[in-house]
């Protein structure tokens, strides 16, 4: 029995906004939405299908047959198939049954615009009302400030699914769990922000949720939609802000995902050289398409509007930009010019980064880029991509592959650790210590680290402690705030058992310690992306491995010097240069006993001697701890 109801939600410049790829609330439009029409309640459909001839919905409330509830499509050549079916109500279970022109194939898929999802490895969508009454407030009306890029923004990336389980159900904490235990330990830790990898719906576990089916619903996993709202809220309210990842880089082909959706390659590019990932076994969006533009930046959009969200780190962007992304010759064609770069992807970047900014006052959008493109964290108005940050992958694998190495080999490696302070600038950096960085045969940081096990603690202590001092953010993996040993593995909870030792307890101490001194410190975040913010004191002192620098804020009082120790072996009375006459107060030392250290540190105050050093007037006489950083700030 046909029992679809003519309606539309769409109006006439809806659909002149949305064929010119300009329509940045298609979710207020596209889906299933709960109505009224002519006094019944029930359900409008609206889904495009451009290449259908047939499209109807199926669920459990025609038992999934074809045919019983088929939608009318427009007559304005949008490809819209739309309809409203009364007596549907919240919670019913359905799919699109789509008949297409091309070879009478049949596909039937998950409603890309779904607010809620079944549960995997179930595929099909659920009708939902998000039904949640914010109280965070506060927080939004001075957001703009806690978020700016002058402020501190340390990150803790958490995969949710495996940050700390039920120890009596062995499974992951839920939504509403994790809204008190995870909240909790964010701000116990003092993190300025929470990053959670991929939370919308995913079908397979191992891909970590960055191959997703469900744009716009949260996975099942965890709760309902409303349950991830009061996780965002709670943080909130404890004045942290929440950074979610999100992949428009490439989607899986699963057969009720988006992939040849109407018996077509409706959202990915037609050609295999520009729509297929070989290394994900992926499609990849078609960024020239403007239907499909209009579907993404809807999509980063609602999870800024409806979920509150304060920021995107989006995945993969080298693999957006560059035709020849993990191709060899000729299975890639050049643009154009000739050259490699996908320029329809960069127009659709820049558009996604004007639209955020535009309409969410303080909201950051951070790209995780791999290549040296030019501008991704400069505005697009003098050609930027116009992302508020860019993840320093470079940093990340030099500082890494420097503290693989035996302490007495580093003198060698000097330039290896100074490097990334040529370009630093270039961007606005976050210094990742990210996910990538602990799986697949790599170790955990900890396990990276050489030496006794003391050393291995120290040289820890002093990774971070030259992190947090370095210009830039900061983004740290869960896990690595207090030592993690073993490998990430995702199907189970963080080793917290770990905290009963004193060595891991000193880690997390000192973690704790350096994001409040982080926070409390203007030298640290004032001019982090700016050279004005930096000065060397030392940099060639290759023979002792030691390193020692100025971090500045807009008031001189506020400057610190930073020094660090990359061997083992204590330098007691090091000579520096400093900039003017005073005393000097020791207001960090990662060789403190409450760390794990050794106790290296300076009680009283330094005094500053006539004694030109450094090409500087003044200098004076530290001891340096063994692989420790100092921070000294005027007394």
């Amino acid at each position: 029995m046909n029992n679809v109801i003519p309606h539309s939600l769409f109006t006439d410049f809806d659909i002149d906004l949305f064929k010119a790829g300009k329509h940045f609330r298609l979710y207020e439009k596209m889906g299933s939405h709960l109505i009224e029409v002519n006094d019944e309640k029930g359900v409008y459909f609206a889904v495009w299908a451009p290449s259908a001839k047939a499209v109807s919905v199926i669920g459990d409330f025609n038992y999934w047959v074809e045919g019983q509830h088929p939608l009318n499509v427009r007559w304005d050549g949008s490809g819209i198939w739309e309809g409203f079916i009364p007596g549907i109500q919240q919670g019913e279970k359905y799919k699109y049954k789509i008949h297409s022109h091309h070879n009478d194939i049949k596909t039937e898929k998950a409603d890309p615009f779904a607010l809620s999802c079944e549960h995997p490895p179930n595929t099909a969508s659920i009708v939902r009302k998000l039904d949640y009454k914010w109280k965070d407030k506060k927080w939004m009306g001075y957001r703009k400030d806690k978020n700016a890029l002058d402020r501190p923004f340390s990150v803790y990336e958490v995969h949710l699914g495996s940050w700390m389980f039920n120890a009596e159900e062995n499974r992951p904490l839920t939504y509403v769990e994790l809204a008190d235990a995870l909240v909790n330990y964010v701000r116990e830790m003092n993190f300025t922000h929470v990053e959670f990898m991929p939370i919308m719906e995913y079908p397979y576990d191992p891909s970590w949720g960055y191959q997703l089916t469900g744009y716009f619903a949260p996975t099942s996993r965890f709760g309902k939609p409303e349950d991830l709202m009061l996780l965002v809220d709670k943080l909130h309210q404890n004045d942290i802000g929440v950074i979610l990842d999100w992949v428009p880089s490439h989607f899986p082909e699963d057969a009720h995902g988006l992939g040849f959706f109407d018996g077509s390659n409706l959202y990915e590019h037609p050609d295999r050289r520009r729509g297929y990932h070989p290394d994900w076994k992926s499609l990849i969006f078609n960024y020239g398409r403007n239907e499909v533009r209009a579907f993404l930046i809807s999509n980063a959009v609602f999870w800024l509007d409806r979920y509150h969200a304060d920021g995107l780190r989006v995945d993969a962007v080298a693999s957006m930009l560059y035709l020849d992304y993990s191709r060899e010759d000729g299975e890639w064609e050049p643009n154009e010019f000739g050259g490699r770069e996908n320029l329809e992807a960069i127009s659709f970047l820049r558009e996604l980064n004007e639209e955020v900014y535009q309409n969410f006052e303080g909201v950051q959008t951070i790209a995780e880029e791999s290549t040296a493109f030019p501008m991704v964290s400069k505005p697009v108005y003098i050609g930027g991509l116009g992302f508020g940050m860019k993840w320093m992958m470079g940093w990340m694998h030099d500082t890494l592959e420097y503290f693989k190495k035996e302490p007495i080999y580093r003198k060698h490696h000097q330039n290896d650790i100074t490097f990334s302070l040529t370009y630093t600038f270039t961007e606005n950096f976050m210094l990742p210590l990210s996910h990538d960085e602990v799986v697949y045969g790599k170790r955990s940081i900890f396990g990276r680290m050489p030496g006794d096990e003391w050393q291995r603690f120290a040289n820890l202590r002093l990774l971070y402690g030259y992190m947090f001092t370095h210009p830039g953010t900061n983004l740290l993996f869960m896990g690595g705030e207090f030592g993690q040993s073993e490998e990430w593995n995702f199907q189970q909870s963080l080793d917290w058992h770990l905290l009963q030792y004193d060595y891991h307890k000193g880690i997390k101490a000192l973690v704790t310690d350096l994001n409040t001194l982080y926070k409390s410190e203007p030298a640290l975040y004032e001019k982090q992306f700016s050279s004005e913010g930096f000065q060397w004191i030392d940099y060639g002192d290759a023979e002792n491995s030691v390193l020692s620098y100025i971090r500045k804020g807009h008031d001189i009082e506020n400057d610190l010097i930073v020094l660090c120790n990359m061997t083992p072996i204590p330098r007691e009375q090091y000579r520096i240069g400093i900039p003017s006459k005073g005393k000097l107060k020791e207001i960090f030392n990662s060789d403190d006993k409450k760390y794990g250290g050794s106790g290296m540190l300076h009680v009283k105050p330094i005094k500053a001697e006539a004694t030109p050093w450094h090409g500087r007037d003044f200098s004076t006489e530290v001891n340096l701890p063994p692989l420790g950083v100092v921070v000294f700030k005027r007394n």
